[in-house]
């Protein structure tokens, strides 16, 4: 940390906590906590590093949301944990296959799909809004556990943007939640993602713990406040956070593709 201004650490310490607060109302922080640390590093550090310091902080935000949601409302656990571990599973041979080939190819398809995808929420006002109606049947449990966890969970390990948004909106379509209900679900499976990642960087000793620590109280005090104000202004809020953080995303990967 001697090598970073005090003023970049601050600069760092507010992205923590706005990238806290996005991903706990409906996922999509990174979009924000990664860049301001490729930003915010000595230009001679390896990328590995930001990654992994990445990780050390979000788990700690994202591990607090999910705390609050599941006292403040109805979270299957078992469930999430069941897809959370698929994802895991997931994840680890998205990053294995990472190494040996280009994503860039994939970004223009994955914009796509988030336009369709916005496109969707905007002209289906009632999406997320209204409660289940009963409990998941197999045919969905498996559904979910497949799309939500290894689907979702590869393309995190394989490219990652936009992973927590993803499952939201999956969670959303295919067990019929609100969207108060899959982000709360959401937060569960990103932990166990979340701590797969950390464990392979932790181990490759690419995380920054001094900086990440610090980092990391500004993370949960976004992720705990991001939780309660999505359980107050309830699902129609968060869905205008969902759009936002999606329109914020194709402009980010467009910025990667034709200008950067």
């Amino acid at each position: 940390m001697s090598d970073i201004s005090l003023t970049m650490i601050a600069v760092l310490c507010l992205a923590a906590l706005a990238a806290g607060w996005i991903d706990a109302v409906v996922g999509g922080g990174g979009l924000l906590l990664l860049p301001a640390l490729l930003l915010g590093l000595p230009s001679n550090t390896p990328a590995a590093y930001a990654l992994g310091t990445n990780k050390a902080v979000a788990i700690v935000g994202t591990s607090g949301a999910a705390v609050t949601y599941a006292r403040k409302t109805r979270v299957d656990v078992r469930l999430a944990v069941r897809i959370g571990l698929a994802a895991l599973a997931g994840s680890s041979g998205g990053a294995f296959l990472a190494a040996g080939m280009s994503t860039e190819v994939l970004k223009p398809v994955i914009m796509v799909v988030l336009i369709a995808v916005a496109a969707f929420v905007i002209l289906r006002p009632a999406f997320g809004t209204a409660p289940a109606t009963g409990p998941a049947t197999r045919r969905q449990i498996l559904t979910a556990i497949g799309l939500a966890g290894v689907g979702i969970g590869f393309y995190d390990g394989l490219i990652g943007p936009g992973t927590g948004t993803f499952l939201v909106l999956t969670l959303t379509a295919i067990l019929h939640l609100d969207l108060v209900a899959a982000s709360a679900t959401a937060k569960i499976i990103n932990c166990c993602t979340n701590a797969g990642a950390l464990a392979t960087f932790a181990w490759q000793g690419t995380v920054l713990w001094q900086l990440a620590a610090l980092m990391a109280l500004f993370n949960l005090a976004g992720g705990t406040l991001g939780a309660h104000t999505a359980l107050k202004k309830g699902s129609g809020f968060v869905r205008v956070v969902l759009l936002t953080v999606v329109f914020a995303l194709v402009a980010n990967m467009a910025y990667e593709q034709w200008v950067a």
